[in-house]
């Protein structure tokens, strides 16, 4: 996405194939057990306010059979269940994923990378926890679209940056200081920053971005831990009052 001051014509268009996509959802399925934010959210999830509107959707569940019991991650099938979002929420998703993470410097941003397709396969999938991110999602976009119409007479792709923006201050964090009116919808937005920044960091270039070096060989015997990171250990054993069951030579 460009920054223009209006992205009404913008159209987001996959960059990768099925077979990509669903490799990345395995990915990001292995590590999203552990959310990216802080865990007070969890507490204030059960007592969200009902106040402020809320769409009211007819989200027809997914029919479509998963994997299975031995799925192959490293040859998927092409096609194992049918894309689910439109593309206007498609397109909307990929807006909401460059505010989430921008391109900064050589570092590109979430449609660069193809994050949207990657939340398309996420929430388009028939596994139990992916359905439930399924309707927290589309009621997420639904609400953002509506409260866009009812602030600015337009749909938010359609909006100036400022007035996007300002849409998204009131509802990019979710903590016990979030307005009663948009906890349900900071809610839904957590989620979906989470599965954004999940999928971006299970791509090559959000790898690199965080300096992870796995899958790279080690020429010659392995060094161990630096004095450091050994220091950093002994340090957290100690806090933990673990200390005692450190190894030792």
């Amino acid at each position: 996405m460009h920054n223009d001051d209006r992205v009404d014509s913008y159209k987001y268009i996959s960059g990768m194939t099925r077979r990509e996509s669903l490799k990345w959802l395995g990915l990001l399925a292995a590590g999203s057990a552990v959310s990216l934010s802080a865990g007070c959210s969890k507490a204030l999830e059960e007592t969200i306010s009902t106040k402020g509107h809320w769409p009211t959707l007819d989200i027809k569940p997914i029919t479509a059979k998963g994997y299975g019991t031995d799925p192959n991650l490293v040859i998927p099938p092409e096609s194992p269940w049918p894309l689910t979002l439109t593309q206007e929420q498609l397109s909307l998703v990929a807006v909401l994923a460059n505010y989430i993470v921008p391109r900064e410097g050589d570092n590109p941003s979430a449609t660069e990378v193809n994050v949207p397709s990657v939340i398309d396969e996420w929430v388009s999938s028939p596994y139990n926890g992916q359905q439930k991110d399924r309707v927290t999602i589309l009621h997420g976009l639904a609400w953002i679209d509506d409260e866009s119409v009812m602030r600015f007479k337009t749909k938010f792709v359609a909006l100036s940056r400022e007035k996007q923006t300002a849409i998204l201050n009131d509802i990019a964090y979710f903590d016990d200081t979030t307005p009663e009116q948009f906890q349900r919808i900071g809610n839904a937005f957590l989620r979906l920053k989470n599965l954004v920044l999940g999928a971006y960091f299970c791509s090559p270039q959000g790898c690199k971005d965080i300096g992870y070096l796995g899958n790279v060989p080690i020429t010659g015997d392995y060094p161990g831990p630096s004095a450091e990171a050994k220091q950093h250990l002994d340090s957290v054993l100690n806090e933990l009052g673990l200390s005692q069951y450190a190894y030792t030579d």
